[in-house]
């Protein structure tokens, strides 16, 4: 039986998995390394846009980051891995530069705020190398500066992990669009992390992350997020599309 959702192949890897091969890739790599985080809202761009689509496809590893692919994978019957939130997966690379004395760059999220997850994460992990830049003001129309400066800081620091906060799909789409640039770092687009590592956005309580509801918690301390939250009726409409597609 086939294990795709809206065409989208899902992943059956647990976290130690990825940070092995992740570990693996940083001391021999080879090729564009890139994560791709799966929930809801991807699955309807995708759906949406083919060239985001391909480069979701493409993707080296992919994690089921929403509750609601979990649900509905199971619901359907699918095989899928372990569950992990963007911002945990990021934590725990986090964890392994610190052991591993290893280099993060940050790149993207509004004014100052990669130097501020710089600054409120540094504590925690002493050994690891952190830094971060703003990098592009307008990810819709980036500057050839900003990018020849961001690639020239690439080159210069030789970062093991690039964490990227522009939002999807641009942050995604611009990964892939410089890939030949990253082949050497672990490239992870992160969206709303920045927002919880840095302090300005606290994370939902344990227990509404467990029952699905940590968007519900996002929608109430942000409320403009509303027109994203629409997508998750797209979601629902799709699944149930592809599910009679299949009776």
């Amino acid at each position: 039986m086939s294990n795709k959702l809206l065409e989208i192949e899902l992943p059956n890897y647990s976290k130690r998995y990825i940070l092995e091969e992740s570990l693996k890739y940083i001391k021999k790599p080879k090729g564009f390394f890139h994560i791709i985080s799966l929930n809801p809202e991807i699955f309807v761009i995708t759906h949406e846009r083919s060239d985001f689509k391909k480069v979701v496809k493409w993707g080296r590893i992919r994690i089921v980051d929403g509750k609601g692919v979990v649900i509905t994978a199971r619901m359907l019957g699918y095989t899928l891995g372990e569950h992990i939130a963007g911002v945990e997966l990021m934590q725990a690379y986090l964890k392994l530069a610190n052991v591993e004395r290893l280099r993060v760059m940050l790149i993207g999220g509004k004014a100052k705020i990669a130097e501020k997850v710089v600054d409120c994460q540094k504590p925690f992990y002493p050994e690891a190398d952190l830094f971060g830049i703003e990098g592009i003001k307008d990810i819709k129309d980036p500057k050839k500066t900003e990018e020849e400066r961001i690639f020239s800081i690439i080159t210069d620091r030789k970062p093991h992990f690039i964490f990227v906060a522009f939002g999807s799909p641009e942050q995604e789409l611009w990964l892939y669009k410089h890939r030949k640039k990253f082949e050497a770092s672990i490239c992870m687009g992160v969206g709303g992390a920045f927002d919880f590592l840095s302090g300005n956005v606290p994370r939902a309580p344990k227990m509404m992350r467990i029952f699905g509801l940590e968007w519900l918690f996002r929608l109430i301390i942000q409320p403009w997020r509303w027109r994203r939250q629409l997508r998750l009726f797209k979601f629902v409409f799709l699944i149930l599309q592809q599910r009679f597609q299949r009776t």
